[in-house]
């Protein structure tokens, strides 16, 4: 075999096997008869095969052009594919993204979000996994991880992010307690027996301490988990408290206890790396985020 193959063959071979009329392809491809003729004829001696033959008004494609035709149609399709790059259609999107999430993020964003996402790009196939500061940077740059979501200070000064929303701890406690009946002053607050939620370090060092260090206390931490999910069921069957965030609350096990001062709030983010900044995928899906989330 010796000759060119070229991408308009490929579209006259799928269509005449689509089509099995020489007049019905020339209209679908806006050509002449004379033209599609013309190409069959290049096809004809470049394999050294009739790959249609006429019966009646019909084009009968012989047993090499539908071999050839299964070919063509993987051919196309990745060249559509490759001119269509800079679009995303989220209802055909049939690729993986990596989202990276801290126990907190993975119960008060994921859900809604994954919703929104699942509803209108049904084939995407979604990993999500621990959130991970010390080599976020090269994870992301690499591809590795598409979407971060945490809190600023875990999130290194080079990699993008934009502000979800504010989050306040509320301090809770046993939903039977009798430490329910009163309110409580940061200072009687600061002796209670506390546990703390420390993902990423295992140690009594919480995120309010500094907080209680500028009203001069130091804080009763008797115990650390490494996830907000484990704290509800070990407060509610012990003697110890926890500063808790708001949007994981109401739970049946636990009771929001009353002080007379508010904790500071934070902020929780989504972080992208530069490379994705212009990746229609990844604009698509922080302006879905932004749309649940951002008031």
């Amino acid at each position: 075999m010796s000759g060119e193959f070229d991408l308009k063959q490929l579209r006259v071979l799928q269509s005449l096997l689509q089509e099995r009329s020489v007049s019905r392809v020339a209209g679908k491809m806006g050509l002449t008869q004379q033209a599609i003729s013309e190409q069959l004829r290049k096809m004809r001696a470049l394999f050294g095969d009739r790959l249609f033959i006429r019966q009646g008004n019909s084009m009968v494609p012989t047993p090499l052009a539908e071999q050839l035709g299964l070919k063509a149609s993987r051919i196309l399709s990745e060249v559509d594919d490759l001119l269509t790059a800079g679009q995303f259609e989220p209802e055909h999107y049939q690729g993986t993204f990596c989202i990276s999430a801290n126990d907190y993020a993975i119960q008060a964003i994921l859900p809604r979000f994954l919703e929104s996402v699942r509803a209108d790009a049904p084939n995407m196939k979604i990993i999500v996994r621990d959130f991970v500061s010390d080599n976020l940077e090269q994870l992301m740059a690499t591809g590795e991880i598409d979407l971060a979501l945490s809190f600023p200070p875990f999130i290194p000064a080079s990699i993008h992010y934009l502000v979800l929303f504010e989050e306040q701890h509320i301090c809770i406690t046993a939903r039977h307690s009798k430490r329910l009946e009163k309110t409580w002053t940061l200072e009687e607050v600061a002796r209670l027996p506390q546990l703390i939620v420390s993902p990423s370090r295992a140690n009594l060092r919480g995120s309010h301490d500094e907080w209680f260090a500028l009203q001069g206390l130091k804080r009763n931490i008797v115990m650390s988990v490494p996830s907000f999910s484990a704290a509800p069921d070990i407060i509610g069957a012990t003697d110890m408290i926890s500063f808790y965030p708001s949007r994981l609350l109401p739970n049946p096990k636990v009771a929001s206890l009353q002080l007379d001062t508010l904790t500071p709030k934070f902020e929780v983010i989504v972080a992208w790396h530069s490379r994705t900044r212009h990746s229609p995928l990844h604009t698509w899906m922080l302006e879905r985020l932004k749309a649940l989330f951002v008031r």
